[in-house]
């Protein structure tokens, strides 16, 4: 063997996966196709994408759906993807929120749930929360968990490859002695995925909003944290430790405030949540801390309070030095911007952009749109629940199934990056 070859050896059970996961992908991606297409697009034989395709139809996930147009000879039959096959169930971990979406196979919610909740001070009584909130969403749509195909875990931390159910220390020091990944498979015996929220805002927007076009994108939740989640390439861009995108603590102001962390001027300790409603509360002269909320603000500055406007201009310059380095270190397609304060949309995407334009390259900023995000309140719980989808169109045992075809073929080659026909999966 010569020096530098790797090799790599398949199995003909990987095979059968490998060749079933890609045809699954295929066909969820174009809604609607004949075998032979499928065989023509992916270089397998006609038998063995024949025995791939009655293997999905006999676990409920494609089904024939009509005749295609000729192209000579017999109208070929179409295959479509089942959108109602399985559901799926996203939950998001908010500093101070817990919600749960429950979703068919194209990102569409049947129920959602959201409750208050002291998030980072109550673990063991958020998980309670949690398993309150999935069940409410199976229950109102009589969804048994035998039709679940697994849940998404989004939260308010970065999370490790190595230990995905544990958040932060650093950040939700309560949680240090809690795996939520483990909790919630044991509650419910299901499939459980977990990561950042800013990453499963990014995902949503990938597969249901901005970035359908296969387009890279950045992610900004603004909340009481501030983060963001990168789509590289069609696929989430987490980095070595897990930690990419935490850019609450980007320094933009070095005589800012002492932040947590240690550092002075932390983008959080400016346009966090509590930063900027604490200014609004002194422009406007009030004293009490419950007398303003982030829907509030968002309501002043729409009527044109001028204490509003001017916590959101600040919002908008701050913000902007941070997207003025995003731009220039990856050069994204589209910015979306997301959390409820974003809702105030040209209010803060004007002064947001005219600070990037002093800041970014102008060759960096030349091919980007900064938007706000359409998926609106749910975008991260239903991308938590797309998590799910991205790992059972990768890996189709995770869909429940009680059959399997014996597919022999040379593997396929693999899916195409995104573009036209969607993300990478």
């Amino acid at each position: 063997m010569r020096v530098g070859t790797a090799v790599t050896t398949v199995d003909a059970a990987g095979m059968r996966a490998q060749n079933s996961s890609l045809l699954l992908n295929m066909i969820w991606r174009e809604r609607q196709i004949s075998r032979a297409e499928i065989a023509r697009r992916t270089e397998l034989s006609p038998s063995t994408v024949s025995a791939i395709v009655a293997d999905l139809e006999r676990s409920g996930l494609v089904r024939s759906i009509g005749a295609g147009v000729s192209r000579g000879g017999r109208r070929p039959t179409l295959i479509g993807f089942c959108d109602d096959a399985f559901s799926l169930i996203g939950v998001e971990l908010g500093a101070t929120h817990v919600t749960a979406a429950l979703t068919d196979l194209r990102g569409r919610v049947r129920a959602y749930r959201h409750a208050s909740h002291a998030v980072r001070e109550d673990p063991k009584g958020t998980l309670q929360k949690v398993r309150e909130l999935v069940q409410e969403v199976l229950d109102a749509e009589r969804v048994p968990r035998r039709s679940v195909a697994g849940m998404g875990i989004a939260v308010p931390s970065p999370v490790h490859p190595s230990a995905p159910g544990k958040l932060s220390p650093l950040l939700v020091p309560a949680w240090r002695d809690y795996d939520v990944q483990e909790s919630l498979r044991s509650a419910f015996g299901l499939p459980v995925f977990v990561d950042n929220d800013a990453n499963l805002g990014a995902l949503s927007e990938c597969y249901w909003g901005a970035g359908v076009n296969g387009e890279d994108l950045a992610y900004i939740k603004l909340a009481t944290g501030i983060g963001s989640g990168h789509i590289i390439h069609g696929d989430v861009y987490r980095g070595a430790g897990g930690t990419a995108g935490e850019i609450s603590h980007m320094a933009v102001d070095s005589s800012g405030p002492q932040c947590v962390c240690g550092l002075r001027g932390c983008l959080v300790t400016l346009i966090g949540s509590a930063a900027l409603l604490e200014r609004a509360r002194e422009l406007m002269g009030r004293k009490d801390k419950r007398a303003l909320t982030v829907r509030e603000l968002v309501e002043g500055a729409r009527a044109g309070e001028p204490a509003a406007r001017q916590v959101i201009d600040g919002l908008g310059h701050y913000l902007g030095i941070a997207v003025a380095g995003l731009l220039n270190l990856l050069n994204p397609a589209i910015v979306v911007l997301g959390g409820e304060i974003s809702s105030v949309g040209d209010l803060l995407l004007d002064p947001l952009r005219a600070s990037v334009r002093k800041r970014a390259l102008s060759t960096s900023m030349a091919e980007t749109r900064i938007v706000t995000s359409a998926l609106g309140d749910r975008a991260i719980a239903v991308g938590a629940a797309t998590l799910v989808l991205q790992a059972a169109l990768r890996d189709r045992t995770l869909f429940p199934s009680n059959t399997s075809a014996n597919l022999h073929d040379a593997p396929a080659p693999p899916p195409r990056g995104p573009g036209p026909d969607g993300p990478r999966l």
